[in-house]
């Protein structure tokens, strides 16, 4: 999974980025509002593909979510019997 998900949202981030620039771009030209909000828009979307490389680089190096849980869980249990 791991190969194909961290490409496939860097690829999202390049062409999002892209467009950010062309859109920053066009605001040299003079203020538009609906450029500034989807400036804003690609901004949130950018910001979330971070994050979900952020998570996904977290699972492959940790494991699911899941099982991290239960590890903790089973740590703490003989914690509390020693």
């Amino acid at each position: 999974m791991f190969m194909e998900t961290i490409p496939r949202i860097h690829a999202e981030i390049d062409q999002l980025s892209e467009r950010r620039v062309a859109l920053w771009n066009s605001l040299s030209q003079g203020r538009d509002p609906a450029v500034v909000e989807e400036i804003k828009a690609l901004d949130v979307q950018l910001e979330e593909l971070w994050q979900q490389i952020r998570a996904e680089r977290a699972r492959i190096r940790f494991g699911e979510r899941d099982e991290i849980v239960r590890r903790a869980r089973a740590e703490e249990r003989l914690e509390r019997a020693a």
